[in-house]
């Protein structure tokens, strides 16, 4: 779900323009090249707060490029130009630093491209026979960039002329090598109208919609998702009778014990706080103990599928707090229940039951 969640704050935090046609171009810059002067169109347009140049292209170029969302990407951005991505203003970084605008032959990259290569800042990355310095590593956000090696949009045009020869024999100027941009919009602004008056103004150029491509998004994880939420909640249902079992079959197995104090003076009020606590004592241990297990064994999982850039499991504090509550409220319900049933019993026949 949080991947989902990722891809959809991603790609809803920009309009991505790409040129028509076919080219090297993947991912959101599918298509063929988008010179210098269409980018000066878009940014023309009403609406349209910033515009910064792209060049993406496959890192291996034998992978499919229709498998955009795990495939690793080399990403150049124009760094003269401030990212207009809503939601991502700036990749957030989690170890060394973000490029700086003039450097060359540098390059950062993304958690799970990382992972699977053991970068880290000061190592070196080959790319088309050349070397690069990792500078930095970028945080976890569970959405494309995650795959990506970002450099330069002067080290990605080297790059693209490379991988493609028939780039390198024709007289192309530097600045009209990019696949796409990426646009973002005034704050009063409606994105999708933005992108939809693009699309009718500048000729010659692909350009998504943000709520379209969400929708598409969503629609393609529809089943894993739903898949993922039924699992939950069996898990949620079976553990939850469990401990409600288990917490109730506590209270009536020492039904006599409190038939007893009864007959020697204890309270409904005094006995339900008895049981109350034994329940809460129970519920919060118990829960701890699942809650330590469950991670025990989801951050081994993780450890081991991280050398092939993978991360299937992400224990965060909302979903801790969550499992923890759900546990003492179950077992405060189950030992609510059982402590009605026993206060309905006289003593005599709460000790008789007992015996």
């Amino acid at each position: 779900m949080r991947f989902i969640e990722g891809g959809d704050r991603f790609v809803l935090g920009q309009i991505s323009v790409a040129g028509k046609g076919i080219g090297m171009g993947v991912g959101f810059t599918g298509g063929g090249l988008l010179p210098a002067a269409k980018i000066r169109e878009i940014a023309a347009v009403p609406g349209v707060s910033g515009v910064q140049a792209q060049v993406m292209l496959p890192l291996q170029t034998s992978t499919s490029q229709f498998l955009t969302l795990t495939q690793e990407l080399i990403l150049g951005l124009d760094l003269s130009r401030p990212m207009p991505n809503r939601h991502y203003p700036a990749l957030p970084v989690q170890t060394g630093r973000f490029l700086r605008e003039g450097e060359r032959h540098m390059v950062v990259v993304g958690a799970d491209f990382g992972a699977t290569r053991k970068l880290h800042p000061g190592a070196s990355l080959t790319l088309e026979g050349r070397p690069y310095t990792v500078v930095g590593v970028l945080e976890r956000i569970l959405t494309a960039p995650d795959r990506f090696a970002i450099v330069s949009i002067d080290d990605a045009r080297e790059l693209l002329r490379a991988k493609d020869p028939m780039l390198a024999s024709l007289p192309i100027a530097a600045a009209d090598l990019n696949t796409g941009v990426a646009v973002g919009w005034e704050p009063s602004a409606d994105p999708d109208a933005v992108a939809r008056a693009i699309a009718e103004r500048v000729a010659g150029v692909n350009v998504t919609i943000p709520s379209e491509l969400s929708r598409v998004l969503r629609s393609s994880t529809a089943f894993f998702s739903a898949l993922l939420v039924g699992i939950g909640a069996l898990g949620l249902v079976i553990g939850g009778l469990s401990l409600s079992n288990t917490v109730a079959a506590a209270v009536f197995e020492r039904i006599r014990d409190f038939g007893i104090k009864r007959a020697l003076g204890a309270t409904d009020v005094q006995l339900g706080r008895e049981i109350l606590g034994e329940a809460l004592a129970v519920s919060v241990t118990g829960g701890a103990v699942g809650i330590a297990l469950a991670m025990a064994v989801g951050l081994s999982v993780n450890a081991y599928v991280a050398a092939q850039g993978q991360h299937l499991f992400l224990f965060s504090a909302r979903l801790l707090g969550f499992a923890l509550v759900f546990a003492v409220a179950l077992g405060t319900a189950a030992a609510g229940y059982a402590t009605a049933c026993v206060a309905r019993l006289s003593p005599a026949e709460a000790i008789r039951r007992g015996s």
